[in-house]
């Protein structure tokens, strides 16, 4: 609940009023059944029409009151509610975005995206009610108590013996509903995650006729699905029962005692039929204590799923240059005896030691899972090296701030996305880039003719993922929103596969003419893409094998004369 409370507290004048509105409204609904024994006991026996007229349009009044008190305590309630969760979610969908990508694969994705949607509407459910009943119950409960004790206290106390029954079984009942409201969410991200593989891959399962064999591991997911949700509602459905059970049985001994007591003269039928409305606010003040207890239930695993996110401590913290100085080089960019494993694994990179100048372009080449995007993902700071240091100018990238680091890089990966916008505003990235500067990027990277050619050019919008361009076209895209920014170092990662040979060649040759003072680290798995690299580097297993420029490679490293003579036959076309 500590969450709950440091986001409430921002609203906590607005709540008092409305909490006071509320009480307020409460407490004069409470007169109505005291004023109907008044009446009845006192003013019909007179027969006289005018009093009892008067005091019906007081009743009528109190109830109109009571009415309107609850309708503004209600809104503004829900005013809190809805302001409360919404900075929950900006919060929590922050530090999502902020989180290491070893804390993002420590939660996954699928479990992200059900603490910001599911988790966060089950807290913000539970703080509307909790101010429009949590208020509003216990005082009819305890009002209505009073009251019924000073009318008639023996048929109260049998009343109020019921009531700490009631209390245990729903407390019971709440705690045994928590963890199997944790089960519930946990089967909630598991169908997420598959629903999200499904949709992204839904071309790929189609063209395999893997359709069938989809849905049958979809409904495995929804069937744990639902067999947590059914035991979880199971358990929790048990407290209405249960309490229905206990005041029907109080109503009934109650309506039998008083029955007595008035044959016997100690008691009133007035007080009776007052005391039993009483009874009845009592009795949905006790249902909505039971509401309260299931959604807290949910809610309070929610919350601690969501304050897992918030709280989670940053891993990747900027340094201070005493606890990793500088270096001395002339090199832009530095790697020296960089090992790195993912958590885990065994070590996916080791003793990785090159340096590149500025302005120079860099390949790197491998067979899959030589540790080649690794590299890039350690220098851009997506996780920290294990061992040795990276160098950008000399300076360890642990003194930088993640701002200075990402501003200095640009980067264009294969699997890059594309969001439900123009081209332009793919393109821009939120940068708020002048429009020469887009379209100089989109000719650079040979995507200005294929949008041009589209009858709103830069304006045509893309779905979601880029789906209504092709790969190629989407490719280029992405290229040109890393060199829109006019980063010092770019960066692409096996971000022309899907580029004809002429193509990647003309963009390579107008990386050279329009980027000369860029440092460009190109990650392929074509020779085209690297051979004009002032330096290659060769990688197999998490280790740099061979070094050195296209022709040094092609008289001594065997793997790369392989890789060479299997895509081109030792033969180039420039």
């Amino acid at each position: 609940m500590n969450l709950m409370i440091r986001y409430l507290r921002p609203f906590a004048g607005r709540m008092g009023v409305g909490l006071t509105i509320k009480v307020f409204g409460t407490l004069i609904e409470l007169a109505l059944p005291y004023i109907l024994s008044h009446i009845l006991k006192n003013i019909v026996y007179f027969e006289r029409v005018a009093p009892i007229v008067m005091w019906g349009c007081i009743m009528i009044f109190i109830a109109a009151l009571a009415c309107t008190c609850n309708i503004i305590a209600n809104r503004m309630a829900s005013r809190v509610a809805r302001d409360f969760s919404r900075n929950m979610r900006h919060d929590l969908f922050k530090r999502a975005m902020t989180l290491s990508s070893a804390q993002t694969d420590a939660f996954t994705i699928p479990s992200l995206e059900a603490r910001i949607t599911t988790d966060t509407y089950n807290v913000h459910n539970f703080v509307g009610v909790m101010q429009r009943m949590g208020v509003r119950a216990p005082i009819l409960l305890i009002g209505g108590v009073a009251i019924t004790l000073m009318m008639d206290s023996f048929l109260a106390l049998v009343m109020i013996s019921v009531l700490p029954f009631i209390f245990i079984v729903v407390y019971v009942i709440s705690i045994k509903g928590i963890p199997l409201y944790t089960k519930v969410q946990r089967a909630t991200d598991n169908m997420i995650r598959v629903v999200r593989e499904d949709t992204q891959g839904i071309r790929v399962v189609k063209a395999l006729s893997k359709t069938q064999y989809e849905h049958r591991r979809y409904d495995k997911t929804n069937t744990s699905l639902v067999s947590h949700e059914k035991k979880a509602n199971i358990v929790m459905g048990m407290v209405n029962p249960f309490m229905t059970f206990l005041m029907n049985f109080g109503i009934v001994a109650v309506v039998a005692l008083s029955a007595n007591r008035v044959a016997l003269g100690q008691s009133d039928p007035e007080n009776v039929i007052a005391f039993m409305q009483y009874f009845t606010l009592i009795s949905m003040a006790m249902m909505s204590v039971t509401r309260i207890f299931v959604m807290y239930t949910k809610s309070s695993a929610s919350a601690k799923r969501i304050e897992e996110v918030i709280d989670t401590p940053c891993d990747i913290l900027e340094h201070t240059q005493e606890e990793y100085p500088c270096i001395d080089t002339d090199d832009h960019i530095t790697f020296k005896d960089v090992s790195f494993a993912y958590p885990g694994t065994i070590k996916t990179v080791t003793d990785i030691d090159f340096g590149i100048k500025k302005g120079s372009s860099l390949g790197i080449i491998g067979v899959t899972g030589s540790g080649k995007s690794t590299l890039i993902r350690l220098l851009l700071r997506f996780y920290d090296v294990n061992k040795g240091g990276i160098y950008i100018n000399s300076r360890d990238i642990r003194t930088l701030s993640h701002t200075e680091l990402h501003k200095t890089i640009g980067t264009a990966m294969q699997n890059d996305f594309l969001y439900a916008d123009t081209i332009y505003e793919n393109i821009d990235f939120g940068r708020h880039l002048p429009p020469d500067q887009i379209f100089k990027a989109a000719k650079i990277a040979q995507a200005h003719d294929f949008i041009t050619a589209f009858p709103d050019g830069y304006a045509h919008p893309l779905s979601q993922k880029g789906t209504n361009i092709s790969g190629g076209q989407k490719q280029r895209i992405l290229i040109a929103r890393a060199i829109a920014g006019n980063p010092q170092i770019l960066i692409l990662d096996d971000s022309s596969s899907a580029l004809d040979y002429k193509t990647d060649a003309s963009l390579r040759s107008a990386l050279k003419e329009n980027m000369a003072g860029t440092t460009t680290l190109t990650v392929a798995q074509r020779v085209s893409s690297v051979m004009n690299c002032d330096k290659i580097i060769v990688m197999d297993n998490g280790k740099i094998i061979a070094m050195g420029t296209h022709n040094e490679l092609m008289q001594g490293c065997e793997e790369y004369i392989e890789i060479s003579n299997s895509q081109i036959g030792g033969a180039f076309v420039d």
